[in-house]
């Protein structure tokens, strides 16, 4: 019979691999522990006696027969103080001698007793550790770096009945830390729940409110040959990785947010600290690009696709310090990269990265901090000092283009923190050539020919030997896994993947389309009798109608309403009644209005909160001419920010315009109202701002009057598992061939042209202004000899040719000197060229008019994804090929087709029986009478609805159909809202009399 069906035998199966197999541990009797000091004296002894015996000899002299017991104490008394990541790296003092307590693997061989050393480092294993002198409670297993304890684990075999689930609940109700030395926070660095399935890690230990994280290699774990979690001691706590660990991943973050405090009625500074574990993706996106620079050196790029919620900060923290002490072989006498740029446009990150590498490293000027308040002369210095670690914002991403040509024979490292295709533009290209050792000598350069120069430009734009890349994103666009993806069997994949699905399924973010509500509106318009009929381009008429549509006060006003009702009604109960909503705007003059209107509401409904606004600017409104400012309209009190105001209780709602739509982490939002269209990448980030968790957050809520539910499922599906594109599907460099002919076709501009601008822009000579007469020509020839249908032909060819050149010139090297000519003879050309009115037919407003109005609720479901990858293709040639032709039709047909689509399909004959109603209403004596204001609005409300479906039920015998329309739920309580604000404005406010 098999044996190994018992805890205790998995015990053993581990300690006999540790200490048998790969023999990097030793067994140490529980008995040896010392409960009060909670180290091992045995093995701190034997470590300091055989890597400092020096020291330990000077101690001996002054403590004689007790300088065992007095280096115990004095070690013990340094964890309780210091806590022991900060012992194992730092040592302790001892009467004049500083004592070490680990050795760290050093970084080349260069510092030989460095090695001997780290040889001698005393990694032991105790199984059945009686930790406690108040009870007898054992843990299953716990190991030691040179005696002091670091990892302990509770451990279940599947076979007795029992999972992680049970190590978990053992955790957190009989390992109270409370009164038990051994158990506070940061003396072992983490706890291990142990499945024969699954493993889960905690590094607090904090009774029923203990938080376990999954530690898995993903949502399932599986090997051929053993315990599916067998990655645990043949990976992760071997020696090598045990130690790696704790010199350059964990650390100690400590967090400062704003908290609103009910009690002052105040925001404050709330600071929380947290012992950082590396979550299994973490640490293997590190370890793996680690290992792959062995091999490629510098000169690749990498993509990490991290969704949200996978610790993207603290990734991009531990690989940046890494790289900046990594050395390519063992034998190398200086560090592979002479510095670490990190690109971010996240100020939490910039100052988060700092203080951690700190943490690990506190050598004064290691990290060359460059944020908005810091001038382009202080990147320009930190690149010129050789910082190891400089971490800069997007927008001053071009000075380093500019600044690093004075070192042509340096390495850097770039890691960019959310690439999408801000990274695939001409400061990128421009960031290649700075960065390139290709660059030619001044001197040089005076004698080579125009083609000459060109040529050597597009050696020094494409991938460069001494650039690595590491692009960092939850959503990769098409041009980012081109760029940064790796060649694996026949696709491009990203290098290091931790999706959605697992982020979801794992607990760390919420699945925001659990709960989506869509809405439609139904709309008729009317052609102004007096207004002659005109013939108007369809689709871009359709556009203006839909747009002008959505900025009437009664659409606007009735979107508001199911908005704040549901607000009221549901959102403001969630979170312990501290749920925050935001609506999302396709405009800055949609935000001041939807902004107008919330506030007019909320003062009407009475209630105690109201909403912010988020835009930039100054947003004119063309109705009443006034101006409207953010700060203005929120009018918040001294400097406090947006996100801040939000936390506030007074702030319940924000209503924003492009702006926090992305990079915007606020667990209290539970709602979304979504009132603008959304597509790919895009409708994942917007709604995405839901996702993130907070204690009694158990759901959250989008309501969609705009977007199409499957095609908002589908954008989320795409992005649900890791995305890949096939080397076929790549774009074809080709293409650009064929968007040349397209542009030559225009006859704008002459080969000689071309070669004319060329001898002057490639040249150094200080004349660029001689191009000037050139490109002058041109556009004088453009304006006169075309018709506007090509002058629009012609630049979107050019554009779609310098679009995906910019692109391709950044993954190959092209040797066509003419496609580099073209490119930035078209850039150039492109800025010249005289503008080309817009011919969207916006007047057609003042011939129509707004006949009738309504939204109906068409589901509340869940979109459900599945578990696949998402698949990309590579950019294709667009502009005039792929122009489709105006189709022109009267104004009165173009409205029959959106009142077909939109229409509330009232009829004449309901418009009769509509208008009767409400004249019974007015003519409804003791109803009219409610109206006055020393009756509440909510009797007069009460009154006023049931004289409503009184009016309705007439119907219901000679005209059913209208009586069902009428009696739909949700038209109901439109109708009645919308009817019952223009009597109780009329009767009792006298607006509208």
């Amino acid at each position: 019979m098999a044996s190994g069906t018992k805890e205790i035998h998995f015990e053993a199966h581990i300690e006999n691999y540790l200490v048998n197999t790969v023999k990097e541990y030793h067994t140490v009797l529980p008995n040896l522990y010392d409960k009060d000091l909670c180290v091992i004296p045995s093995e701190i002894i034997a470590f300091v006696k055989d890597t400092q015996p020096k020291k330990y000899e000077e101690l001996a002299k002054q403590y004689g027969a007790l300088v065992d017991t007095k280096i115990v104490e004095n070690v013990a008394k340094n964890i309780t103080k210091n806590k022991t990541l900060e012992v194992l790296r730092n040592g302790v003092k001892d009467r004049g001698q500083k004592l070490d307590l680990a050795y760290f693997k050093p970084a080349n061989n260069k510092t030989p007793e460095h090695e001997v050393a780290y040889a001698k480092n005393r990694l032991a294993i105790v199984r059945q550790l009686k930790y406690s002198n108040r009870n007898n409670n054992e843990i299953d297993f716990v190991l030691f770096i040179n005696g002091l304890p670091v990892v302990t684990a509770e451990l279940k075999n599947a076979l007795t009945g029992q999972n992680h689930h049970n190590a978990i609940k053992q955790f957190m109700q009989d390992r109270q830390p409370k009164g038990e030395p051994f158990l506070e926070f940061k003396r072992c660095l983490v706890h291990f729940a142990v499945g024969t399935e699954k493993v889960f890690m905690a590094t607090e230990l904090k009774g029923k409110s203990t938080y376990f994280l999954p530690f898995n290699t993903g949502l399932t774990n599986h090997s051929d040959t053993g315990f599916a979690v067998e990655y645990l001691w043949q990976d992760v706590l071997r020696k090598d990785s045990l130690l790696d660990l704790v010199q350059n991943f964990i650390s100690v973050q400590t967090d400062k947010e704003k908290v609103y405090n009910p009690k002052t009625k105040k925001l404050e500074d709330k600071k929380s600290t947290k012992l950082l574990f590396p979550r299994f993706h973490q640490r293997r996106a590190v370890k793996r690009i680690i290992e792959a620079l062995k091999t490629d050196g510098t000169g690749k790029n990498y993509l990490v696709q991290h969704s949200a919620g996978s610790g993207k900060s603290n990734t991009i923290t531990w690989l940046a310090y890494r790289l900046a002490n990594f050395y390519q072989n063992y034998t190398d006498e200086k560090a592979l990269y002479d510095s670490i740029i990190v690109v971010t446009d996240r100020r939490v990150l910039n100052k988060q990265i700092q203080d951690n590498i700190r943490q690990l490293d506190n050598t004064p000027g290691v990290v060359a901090y460059i944020d908005e308040r810091s001038t382009s002369q202080d990147l320009k210095d930190a690149i010129e000092d050789k910082k190891r670690i400089i971490i800069t914002t997007i927008q001053k991403f071009p000075v380093i283009a500019q600044n690093v040509t004075n070192y042509p024979d340096r390495k850097y490292a770039i890691l960019i923190d959310e690439a999408h295709s801000s990274q695939s533009g001409e400061s990128s290209r421009q960031m290649r050539k700075a960065l390139s050792l290709e660059e030619a000598e001044q001197d040089e350069a005076n004698i080579k020919t125009a083609d000459e120069i060109i040529a050597e430009e597009i050696s020094k734009k494409g991938q460069q030997p001494n650039i690595s890349q590491f692009a960092f994103t939850a959503t990769p666009k098409q041009k980012t896994i081109e760029l940064f993806g790796t060649k694996i069997n026949g696709k491009i994949e990203p290098f290091d993947e931790y999706t959605m699905e697992e982020a979801i399924k794992e607990g760390f973010i919420k699945d925001v389309l659990q709960n989506y509500m869509s809405f439609k509106r139904y709309y008729k318009l009317v052609k102004r009798t007096e207004i002659e009929d005109k013939e108007y381009d369809k689709k871009k008429t359709v556009r203006v109608l839909g747009n002008y549509v959505d900025l009437q006060d009664h659409a606007i006003d009735k979107k508001a309403r199911i908005m704040l009702e549901h607000f009221t009604s549901q959102t403001q109960n969630e979170i312990q009644g501290q749920a925050r909503a935001m609506l999302v705007t396709k405009s800055r003059l949609h935000a001041v209005r939807f902004k107008l209107k919330f506030d007019t509401i909320l003062k009407e409904m009475n209630l105690p909160y109201r909403a912010l606004v988020a835009f930039s600017g100054t947003v004119k409104d063309p109705d009443s001419n006034e101006e409207f400012t953010e700060n203005g309209m929120n009018n918040l009190e001294g400097k406090i920010s947006i996100p801040e105001a939000l936390k506030l209780p007074a702030n319940r709602l924000l209503i924003v315009a492009n702006k926090f739509q992305t990079g915007f982490d606020e667990p209290l939002l539970h709602t979304m109202f979504v009132d603008k269209k959304l597509g790919g990448a895009s409708t994942v980030q917007t709604l995405s701002r839901l996702n993130r968790n907070r204690r009694g957050k158990d759901s959250t809520m989008v309501l969609d009057f705009v977007n199409d539910p499957e095609l908002v499922r589908a954008d989320f599906q795409h992005f649900y598992g890791k995305n890949y594109m096939e080397e076929e599907n790549e774009t074809d460099p080709n293409s650009l061939y064929t968007i040349l002919d397209l542009v030559d076709s225009f006859n704008v501009f002459y080969d000689t042209e071309v070669g004319a601008f060329a001898e002057v822009f490639f040249k150094p000579d200080d004349n660029m202004e001689a191009i000037q007469p050139i490109l002058g020509n041109i556009a004088k020839r453009f304006d006169n000899e075309l018709e506007d249908e090509d002058k629009n032909a012609f630049k979107a060819a050019a554009k779609s040719y310098t679009k995906i050149y910019r692109f391709l010139s950044q993954i190959i090297q092209f040797t066509d000197v003419d496609l580099e000519k073209k490119y930035v003879f078209l850039s150039a050309l492109l800025k010249k060229l005289p503008y080309v009115k817009s011919d969207l037919p916006v007047d057609v407003v003042n011939d129509i008019e707004l006949d009738s109005y309504k939204i109906q609720h068409k589901f509340t479901a869940s979109l459900d994804l599945v578990s696949e990858d998402g698949e990309d293709y590579g950019m294709t040639p667009g502009g005039a090929g792929q122009e489709k032709e105006e189709e022109i039709d009267f104004l009165t047909k173009i409205i029959k087709v959106l009142n077909d689509t939109f229409g509330l399909e009232l009829s004449e004959e309901d418009k009769v029986d509509f208008n009767r109603v409400k004249k019974n209403l007015y003519d409804n004596e003791e109803l009219m009478s409610y109206f006055n204001k020393q009756n509440s609005k909510s009797n007069i409300k009460d009154k006023f609805e049931e004289v409503v479906d009184s009016e309705f039920l007439d119907f219901i015998n000679t005209k059913l159909d209208f009586y069902n329309k009428m009696t739909d739920d949700k038209a109901n309580t439109l109708f009645k809202s919308m009817m019952f604000k223009e009597f109780y404005d009329r009767e009792v406010r006298g607006i509208g009399r």
